[in-house]
């Protein structure tokens, strides 16, 4: 099963991705089931996230680049409210 992969991209790197031009999407303190039918990349703007998956829980949070495989089934529980970039493909 493919990771959860989370780094820290410079400013740099995030404007060569034109991270900056991605839609915005923004949630409240929830918990909610998801699979990603396609992979998706994301800048955490704001908040905080756990992410339960079969195999573990990856937490999330402002300033992470976070890429999600297709396929992926988790629990997304959000601490604190959501405010991210985000682009499937």
């Amino acid at each position: 099963m493919a990771e959860i992969i989370i780094n820290q991209l410079t400013r740099d790197e995030l404007e060569s991705r034109n991270v900056f031009q991605w839609p915005i999407w923004e949630c409240e303190i929830s918990e909610f089931p998801w699979t990603y039918s396609e992979k998706e990349s994301c800048l955490i703007l704001e908040g905080e996230i756990e992410i339960k998956t079969d195999y573990k829980v990856v937490h999330i949070k402002q300033g992470d680049f976070v890429v999600f495989p297709a396929g992926l089934s988790c629990i997304w529980k959000v601490t604190s409210p959501v405010c991210k970039h985000y682009n499937f493909g």
